[in-house]
């Protein structure tokens, strides 16, 4: 079955026994009442294949980016387990975390994962890590203290010491954190020409990580808050060149943060076309789809990162980002869900959604979210039907 483009199989977690795949049966169509959720009925995951690898994923991808700053190696320690236990495959992680990025703290992130990882089977943990993309700012991630590209030099160092600190020999996906060239990026949304700088060529960067895949050390590569030109330029450069294609790309993508990708995102990573599978992150939106920050004075918003390190994704923080939480937390509280129950639900139903990226900094956070793949697919028509009408006035109301 592992050869099959885009199949899915449907995986219970059972904890006294092996995970047990069956046919994709559909569930009813009512959704649980909010008593029902609480008495936390196995975990039901999806698995995807990547793209046109070999990898088959499950549809929730544990973030890490939180740990070594939010979070203790404990804390994260007890979330890895817990995900993993419960049917997920998958961690994503990158050089660069935790965040908000430090010089002190940079590559904690991978040294937490380390220890917990040598506890599992290596072939049963699925690494996704990611290169920087050009940066003048980055000056501690590279040996040479002049910033970060997307060449040959950066993406070797960057490959040896991620899996250095990770502890392992291999990484099974390597992801371009963000292009080389310029591109509007986290919450820009326009394109402008006069930014545009010289970059290290598509080819040159394709056959970097050709060298390290060669090597062993990568198995996959993808692209991360790329554009349609990206996608297609690689994807056909690596047909044309003979040189490794991507398999995913790594994109915003949520209920206030949809225009972007569905505009036209969608059609060139279709299987029909460059057959490239989306690994959504920030499915909450930084955390305000979960409603925590409708009051900025609670103690739950307070210790939130939005709350913790002002100014950093303050995007979402904005007047009519809130207007459009505030209604989708209504919508969900209607329905018997949680605010991130709905928003994550929202992104699961996507057929062209892989996985989604799901971080969270207590085990509490990570339960609800875990739980919404319990929750009856898809979203019943109506609720759907308001969410179209929430979208209609409120499209990426966090838009720069």
């Amino acid at each position: 079955m592992a050869h099959l483009l885009n199949s899915s199989f449907l995986v219970s977690s059972v904890p006294s026994s092996p995970l047990l795949v069956r046919s994709l049966k559909r569930r009813c169509p009512c959704l649980q009442s909010r008593a029902a959720l609480t008495s936390t009925p196995p975990v039901t995951l999806r698995y995807n294949k990547l793209g046109d690898s070999d990898l088959l994923i499950s549809e929730v991808t544990l973030g890490t980016m939180t740990w070594g700053n939010q979070n203790t190696e404990k804390e994260a320690h007890e979330q890895l387990s817990y995900a993993f236990d419960n049917g997920v495959n998958i961690l994503d992680t990158a050089e660069m975390y935790p965040v908000p990025v430090s010089k002190e703290k940079q590559g904690n992130t991978d040294r937490i994962i380390n220890p917990w990882l040598k506890t599992r089977a290596r072939d049963q943990v699925i690494i996704a890590t990611k290169v920087s993309g050009f940066s003048t700012n980055e000056t501690s991630l590279r040996d040479n203290p002049k910033g970060t590209r997307v060449d040959a030099a950066n993406i070797k160092e960057s490959v040896e010491k991620s899996l250095k600190r990770l502890g392992t020999d291999y990484v099974d996906l390597l992801q371009i954190h963000w292009p080389d060239r310029y591109v509007p990026l986290f919450g820009e949304y326009l394109y402008d020409p006069s930014k545009w700088r010289e970059s290290v060529p598509f080819s040159e960067q394709l056959q970097a990580l050709h060298d390290v895949i060669k090597e062993g050390k990568v198995r996959y590569i993808g692209v991360s808050n790329e554009t349609s030109f990206g996608v297609m330029e690689f994807v056909h450069l690596a047909t044309t060149l003979g040189l490794p294609k991507i398999i995913s790309i790594q994109n915003s993508y949520s209920l206030i943060v949809r225009c972007a990708f569905e505009g036209n995102l969608v059609e060139v990573c279709q299987p029909q076309c460059c057959n490239v599978g989306l690994l959504a992150y920030s499915p909450l939106a930084g955390g305000i789809l979960s409603g925590k920050y409708l009051d900025k004075d609670s103690q739950e918003a307070k210790r939130g990162r939005l709350g913790l390190f002002p100014g950093y994704m303050s995007r979402y923080l904005k007047s009519q980002a809130n207007e459009a939480v505030k209604k989708y937390a209504e919508v969900a509280r209607r329905h018997g869900l949680t605010p991130a129950q709905l928003a994550l639900a929202f992104v699961r139903d996507q057929s062209f959604v892989t996985s989604s990226i799901i971080g969270a900094t207590t085990m509490e956070q990570l339960k609800e979210n875990l739980s919404t793949y319990t929750l009856p697919r898809p979203l019943p028509a109506e609720i759907m039907s308001e969410i179209h009408d929430i979208f209609s006035t409120h499209r990426d109301p966090a838009l720069i």
